[in-house]
């Protein structure tokens, strides 16, 4: 079962870029923009990822922390982040774990075939660790993530 609007987000959030563990109560008293998206370096995510680090200066004036989480190695993740000089974090998930538990790792379809990944989806959470939107599949903006997140926050 999906978390939904008003689901506490858990505790363990997965291992970041560095392999140190992010937990959810070091973000107690901020909000949480909670992205998760498909894949580093691809065009989509790689839009999504600058408009959040174009965007960081006025989402964290806003109160927000950025995570991002995707099924990329540690590795993978640390690359994207030193081409792209991404500010925040990335959550790696290779185990599933954690898009699992979200219920963003979906059945999708490209050309005709199926497989499963990751839906492009982004939880914000209060200062409490409540869900309190979901922006998910076609409804993200992803050239124009930040903005999109500091209207409805």
């Amino acid at each position: 079962m999906a978390l939904q609007i008003g689901d506490k987000i858990p505790e363990d959030l997965g291992i970041d870029q560095n392999g140190q563990p992010v937990k959810a109560s070091s973000f107690l008293g901020k909000k949480i923009a909670l992205y998760f998206y498909p894949k580093d370096n691809t065009p989509g995510c790689t839009a999504q990822a600058c408009s959040l680090r174009d965007g960081y200066t006025n989402l964290i004036k806003a109160g927000y922390a950025i995570l991002g989480v995707s099924v990329d190695s540690a590795k993978s993740h640390q690359k994207f982040i030193d081409k792209y000089n991404l500010p925040f974090p990335l959550i790696t998930d290779t185990d599933k774990k954690i898009v699992q538990l979200f219920g963003v790792w979906k059945e999708k379809s490209m050309m005709g075939k199926k497989y499963m990944g990751t839906v492009r989806t982004t939880y914000l959470v209060d200062e409490q660790g409540i869900i309190t939107h979901i922006i998910s599949g076609k409804s993200v903006d992803t050239g124009n993530h930040a903005d999109q997140i500091l209207k409805m926050g």
